[in-house]
Parts: C-alpha cells; structure tokens; sequence
C-alpha cells in the first residue's frame, strides 16, 4: 500500500475527524454541523477558496497547483445521514436518535478532506483542483439542487470523480463498471380511494386494503410480461399503510416504492403500465386511485476513458493486484449520476474490511480505509493534471 506521505502523518487526524462525523450525523438539507466543520478544515490546511451554502449545505473549495494549466478537476463527496437507528454499539455511535451514518458518507467527507491536505500541501500538479462536499444524497436530490445553484457554472470542471466504499470484506480493493454503472430510479406513491365500513359489515365497503393487496401482486407482472427478459428492471412495493383500528374497513390505502432501470425507455414502459393498471383497478373497484411517479436518480454512466485513468490512479496506490475494471452493474442508485451527466468522470468503489451492508443498523465504516481513499482521490487529481 502506497498511501502518500502527507496523508500517511495525517492518519490520527483523518480518523478522528470521521469518528467526530460519525457521532453527528444529519440527514439531508439539514448537515449545517458537517459543512461547517468541513469548511474550517479546509481553511485550516489552506485551501485557496473556500465557498458555503451552496444548495443549502454544499461546500466547495479551490486548490490551484504550483504550475499553470487551464484544465480543473472535480472530487466529490457526499455528507448525509440516514434515518435508521443505529445499533454499532460503537465508542463513537450516533448521539442523534433515529440518525446514523449508516452508508458511509461520514467516510466519503473524510476521505475528500484528508486528499484536499494533500493538494494543498503538495500543490504539485498544474491546473486546478475543485473539491464538491454535497448535500443530500440519499433520495433527496442534493446533486441536482447544487446543479440547480450553478454548480459547474460558477465551478467549471473538465472532468469529476466519485467515491463510494464498499463493505465486502476486501480492504484496499478499487472496482469500477465502466458505463452504465448504477441504475436509474423512479419513487412512486399510489393513494387508493375507498370507503370505510364497520368490519362486521364489508359489504358496506368498498375496502382499500382487498385492492392495495391485490394491486401489489398485479404490478409485479410489469416485471414479468412487459419488460423484456434481458432488460434489467426492478419495481419493489416497500410501503404499504392503510387502517387505525381492529373493527373498521379503512377509507385509503397508500403504497410506496420504486422502480431501478438501466435504459430510459425501460423505466417509461413501467410507469405507463402502472398508470394503465391503476386505472383499471380503479374502473373495476369503483374507486379512486391516484398515483404520484417521479425520477429521482438517473442512471450512472461511467466514461470509458476516464475509469481507466481512474484504475491507473488507484493502482499506484493499492497496486495493480487490487484493481478491476469488470465490477457488474449495480442496481442501487447515486445522485452523482446527475453531475456525471453534465461532465464527463467516473465513480468507483473501494472495498474495506466491514461486511454489514450499506443501510443497515449495524453497518460498519473501517476507518483504515480513510488514508487509502484520500490517496486515491489525490493522486487522480495529480495523475489528470501532470502538464
């Protein structure tokens, strides 16, 4: 392992910067704590410029190189929690009930800071650096409301870097899937119309909970006789909310979901026959029922070109063994999409030795993988920008 110097004596600090991450989270919009302290250690290692509130919460800072160049590149991380308690039993556990790190981007933050001391530090590279601490990732829109704020108008980057860890039990391994690489999602809500009775009367009814239930079953045969075999398309129901009491039929019923795709035409095919179906159970229950479909997360493409200057960055240093550039698609999503639809870069996934998957109470960030991520992120900004 070949972690760079500056980031190497900068371990215990790197570490106890995550673990202070760690104990503080805050969901999405509302990372005030987060940004500010990201914006007083990037003043501290001397960031030329340091800019705040951008989306709301997103910091930006600007590292010029010690040479002239025209060409600026762009690393991101994201900063948001999640609403899951967290059940670590860590020395360092959430002491915000209901809100825990539990995907790492305490992680992410980190590593963008511990390689921004480094650029700093070093500056040896020709150009400039453009470092994106964003808001909000987790389905709430951050990438594309610091899109919306002029992210990249007041920002210009030429190319723009990701990271995400990966807890697979393989510490220093750097995966990439070259184009598409995460999938698109769509959120759905469906509101189901009925009318209440006495449950010892049903036949009074017309009970949303008998159509929502069999609603559920009718809108997986989206999957299974109008998708294409070889398409790739998941529409999972994950809500579903109806009743307040043992003896009475409920008025409504609401469902929730989402539908992950990899191609445009796919996701269109199964929101129109979601609408068509919610139509006809309408028609045929004699109820109303409402459906709300919404694209959330585009589908993360991965430029060719640009992931294999990525793994060549990563190879110095983790070592060419540790590399690959065949991952398989993925069919969770990521709002860096968004920004990688209007520049050019890649995303990758760094492995470390936690195997409780992201989202879970239990999930484990190992903080050895902090100096390995920074160095990464370092030396793709010294690699693209060597002349």
């Amino acid at each position: 392992m070949n972690i760079l110097p500056v980031i190497a004596d900068s371990t215990d600090e790197l570490t106890a910067i995550f673990k202070d991450l760690h104990a503080h989270p805050e969901i999405g919009f509302t990372e005030h704590r987060t940004s500010g302290v990201v914006a007083d250690k990037l003043r501290k290692y001397g960031v030329d410029e340091v800019h705040t509130g951008i989306a709301g919460t997103g910091v930006v800072g600007i590292i010029k190189g010690n040479r002239d160049g025209a060409r600026r590149i762009g690393l991101r991380a994201d900063m948001d929690a999640l609403p899951i308690t967290e059940a670590t039993n860590l020395a360092y556990a959430s002491t915000n009930p209901g809100v825990m790190h539990a995907c790492g981007h305490d992680g992410h933050t980190t590593m963008l800071l511990g390689a921004a001391k480094h650029l700093a530090g070093t500056r040896d590279f020709a150009g400039t650096a453009v470092l994106i601490f964003q808001p909000a990732e987790e389905g709430l829109g951050g990438a594309r409301r610091m899109l919306a704020d002029g992210l990249f108008d007041r920002f210009p980057c030429d190319e723009v870097y990701g990271m995400h860890n990966a807890p697979n039990g393989q510490p220093g391994t750097v995966g990439i899937c070259k184009g598409a690489a995460m999938a698109g999602a769509s959120f759905f809500d469906i509101t189901i119309q009925g009318k209440g009775s006495h449950a010892a009367m049903p036949q009074q009814s017309r009970d949303p909970l008998v159509i929502a239930s069999a609603l559920v079953g009718s809108l997986q045969t989206i999957l299974s006789r109008n998708v294409a075999p070889l398409d790739t398309c998941v529409l999972s129901v994950t809500q579903l909310h109806s009743g307040s009491a043992y003896n009475i039929v409920p008025d409504t019923a609401t469902l929730a979901g989402t539908i992950r795709y990899f191609k445009d035409e796919v996701c269109e095919l199964a929101e129109t026959r979601m609408r068509e179906l919610c139509d006809g159970f309408a028609k045929a229950y004699g109820v109303e029922i409402h459906i709300d479909l919404r694209n959330i997360f585009d589908v993360l493409m991965n430029d060719a070109d640009l992931s294999d200057a990525y793994l060549e960055a990563a190879e110095d240093i983790v070592g060419r063994e540790n590399i690959s550039g065949t991952d398989e698609p993925a069919t969770g999503s990521e709002d860096f999409a968004d920004m990688l639809k209007v520049i050019p870069g890649a995303y990758c996934r760094i492995g470390h030795s936690g195997t409780t998957g992201l989202h879970n109470p239990s999930f484990f960030l190992d903080p050895e993988l902090l100096p390995v991520g920074a160095s990464v992120m370092a030396r793709i900004v010294e690699r693209r920008l060597a002349n």
